[in-house]
């Protein structure tokens, strides 16, 4: 039997799945960032950072203003209990979640371990495992990348060596023991895991049941896209008999969810059978576009009829919406997006633009600006300027009571 969802349903059950149905708590500390990071399973990480790095922004949105220094503590130590793994794409996952990628690992080694750039520097390979053996973690910058001597080889430039260490990182041979700002700190595995960790691989017909499993409860209902994609996984096969083990099993209930078709035909969908089924869901969030509840493009337009793409690398005169424009949730839908710049040197939030999307109820402006009070404060920003681009832009800047800015680009209504 299949069961038959609302839209508005399917948006509640994938939003409550990812946290937002639940009241920010008063204080946060460790356990609520550990709590929320278990939900969504994985954090991805992107170097972008007009506002705030993309991997501090998806705990802001679900926790409101939080000491990131406690995510870096978990993360970014000498012995972290969330560890950077190539998964969705460069992320952050579980210590305990290391074995069930080994098979990503393992392919990875297949396409970069035996190619052309790999014969000819294995002898750099090598050379910066003994490194690493001897010295401990170390930055690129702490590599003496361009002595030379016999046993060394030819002479290795900085490109190399960062190649190099990318490469034993994605093989598993190498992982990540911290950053100084944003560079990263590589280490040997073994320095930074667990045994556990390193003696348990999971086989890969088993680890992709078990990931889709994760996205089933992360996702709350999916197509099986869906679920592929919240670990990059390519192989359609196993994803499919994963799906059709956990329906067996009783675990996914096969739904049909309103206008989610696929060429012209209702799309296969699934129900985690514990996901919550809120009748309201009232949140107030600003999401990174790395966030997992809009990072798959597709499923985002399913859900809220939402169509993003970022616009980083469009040229400025052709933007619609700004450089680096950030969904915004008010209720259960995404009804706007603004983009955001922290202008530290002037102590101040530029909102560059900002616009609604279709279903913008009458307080959103309201609350959308006590959000952007909540967000200056997370940054120690001491105030909060508009711009004059975008449909939205006047009743934020009213909402706000805030000072006006010229947009960089000369960008008016």
């Amino acid at each position: 039997m299949t069961l038959s969802l609302r839209r508005a349903d399917a948006r509640r059950i994938a939003l409550a799945a990812q946290g937002f149905a639940r009241a920010r708590p008063e204080t946060v500390g460790t356990r609520q960032i550990t709590g929320a990071l278990q939900r969504m399973r994985i954090l991805q990480i992107d170097s972008v950072n007009v506002f705030s790095r993309s991997h501090y922004m998806p705990l802001f949105a679900r926790l409101g203003a939080y000491d990131t220094a406690l995510l870096d503590k978990l993360a970014f130590s000498r012995r972290p209990t969330w560890v950077e793994s190539w998964a969705h794409v460069a992320s952050l996952v579980s210590v305990d979640d290391w074995p069930l990628l080994q098979f990503r690992r393992d392919a990875l080694r297949e396409k970069y371990g035996d190619d052309d750039w790999a014969r000819a520097n294995q002898p750099l390979l090598q050379w910066l495992r003994d490194e690493l053996a001897a010295r401990g973690p170390l930055r690129p910058a702490e590599i003496d990348h361009d002595a030379r001597s016999g046993s060394r080889g030819s002479w290795w430039g900085w490109d190399d060596v960062k190649n190099g260490l990318e490469r034993l990182w994605l093989f598993g041979d190498v992982a990540i023991a911290g950053r100084r700002g944003f560079e990263r700190r590589y280490a040997l595995a073994s320095d930074v895991l667990p045994p556990r960790a390193l003696q348990t691989p999971v086989p890969r017909a088993e680890a992709i049941a078990e990931l889709v499993r994760r996205a089933a409860i992360a996702y709350g209902v999916a197509t099986a896209a869906d679920l592929a994609d919240y670990w990059r996984i390519r192989d359609r096969p196993a994803v499919m008999a994963a799906v059709h083990d956990l329906v067996d099993a009783g675990e996914l209930i096969p739904v049909r969810v309103e206008g989610w078709e696929v060429g012209g035909r209702p799309a296969k969908a699934w129900l985690h059978r514990d996901a919550a089924r809120p009748r309201r869901v009232d949140a107030t969030a600003i999401l990174s576009p790395f966030d997992p509840v809009v990072w798959f493009r597709d499923r985002a337009e399913r859900l809220f009829d939402f169509d993003y793409r970022i616009e980083i690398y469009t040229p400025a005169p052709q933007r619609r919406f700004g450089y680096y424009s950030l969904p915004v949730v008010v209720g259960d839908d995404v009804v706007g997006r603004i983009d955001l710049k922290a202008d530290r040197a002037a102590s101040a939030l530029r909102v560059q633009s900002a616009w609604w999307e279709h279903g913008a109820p009458p307080d959103a402006a309201e609350r959308v600006a006590e959000e952007l009070r909540t967000a200056a404060r997370w940054q120690g920003l001491e105030r909060i300027t508009v711009a004059r681009w975008g449909d939205a832009a006047d009743a934020l800047a009213g909402a706000l009571i805030a000072d006006r800015h010229d947009h960089p680009d000369g960008r008016t209504n």
